[in-house]
């Protein structure tokens, strides 16, 4: 089956995934994540991509992003391999890539989906075990929402600030959403529109983003047309 060309929405949240090749380490120690998320910083700034949030896991790093325009999520994270990647074979002696194919990245309906979503990624190390808590964990954008340690990385979006008129307002709001794990639905929806590559919102939002991009943003329906015979339209056309 031909792939599906990545739909990316300039000023539009995405949701994205990159994994290590067979699941294995992208990070191994402390050094490996500073690198990681000093490229990451470079690069968003100079592909203007706003991070509103992230967490690096042993094996996979999740982001919630807006690019400005239709190309600089895929030039942001070709720019952070082309450097992270030598680095990182370098110092551990091994060769080839380190990524599991090409990045996955699913547009987010902002109002419904933009704050779950930042929930999901903040959350991760708490459903995979590592922390009792996401304040525990160091590699997320987690303390910065709360207001434990300020990132330079991150951008906080309207919706973050829409959460209370104070600082304080906002990171009680977020600690309190975050501390509510998602739903297995609510997590299983986003991670299978993330790795479909089919926007996550309401019919109207797709609508939009078909007319916008230009392209199909959701699954064909499988199977031929349904054809009614004549004998099923006219009971008696046998008799006849």
């Amino acid at each position: 089956m031909a792939r599906l060309p990545r739909l990316v929405i300039p000023n539009q949240p995405h949701h994205l995934i990159q994994r290590g090749v067979d699941r294995q380490a992208i990070f191994r120690e402390t050094e490996d994540y500073v690198n990681f998320l000093g490229r990451l910083r470079d690069a968003a700034k100079q592909f203007k991509v706003a991070i509103h949030a992230y967490v690096l896991m042993s094996n996979h790093v999740h982001l919630l992003a807006t690019p400005s325009d239709a190309e600089g999520l895929a030039k942001m994270m070709q720019w952070v391999g082309r450097y992270y990647v030598p680095y990182f074979n370098q110092k551990y002696g091994r060769v080839g890539t380190l990524w599991q194919g090409r990045y996955r990245a699913t547009a987010i309906d902002s109002e419904p989906y933009f704050m779950l979503c930042s929930c999901y990624i903040d959350q991760n190390p708490v459903r995979a075990g590592i922390v009792a808590n996401p304040g525990e964990y160091q590699w997320s954008s987690y303390l910065h929402h709360v207001g434990a340690k300020p990132d330079p990385l991150v951008v906080d979006h309207a919706l973050y600030w829409a959460l209370g008129n104070t600082p304080f307002d906002r990171e009680a709001a977020y600690k309190q959403m975050a501390e509510q794990a998602l739903t297995p639905a609510q997590a299983g929806q986003l991670m299978e529109a993330t790795n479909k590559g089919w926007p996550l919102g309401s019919e109207k939002f797709k609508s939009n983003l078909e007319k916008q991009g230009n392209q199909r943003v959701r699954p064909a329906r499988r199977g031929r047309p349904f054809k009614v015979l004549p004998e099923a339209a006219d009971p008696s056309a046998k008799h006849k």
